[in-house]
């Protein structure tokens, strides 16, 4: 489908820049535009929440931190939860 669309002579000769720089055509810009836009339109949270889960890493977060955390500890750390200055 067709559009008209008004937009300022600065932005119409950075857009016939970029698509030459690119080599591709304005309305192909304007396109790509939309669609990443449009991309831009989903909820971060929502779209992350549960991502473990659907990709089969199902780990509850306080064992895994733990886990992680654990790592970070040297044997010969003294600053930690055992001597008793949690």
């Amino acid at each position: 489908m067709r559009i008209l669309a008004d937009l300022p002579d600065d932005d119409i000769r950075w857009l016939d820049a970029e698509a030459a720089e690119r080599g591709k055509s304005r309305a192909a810009l304007i396109r790509e535009a939309i669609a990443a836009f449009r991309a831009g339109e989903q909820d971060w949270l929502e779209h992350g929440f549960g991502l473990w889960t659907r990709y089969g890493q199902g780990v509850i977060g306080k064992d895994y931190e733990a886990t992680i955390r654990a790592q970070w500890t040297r044997p010969d750390d003294t600053d930690g939860p055992e001597d008793g200055r949690a």
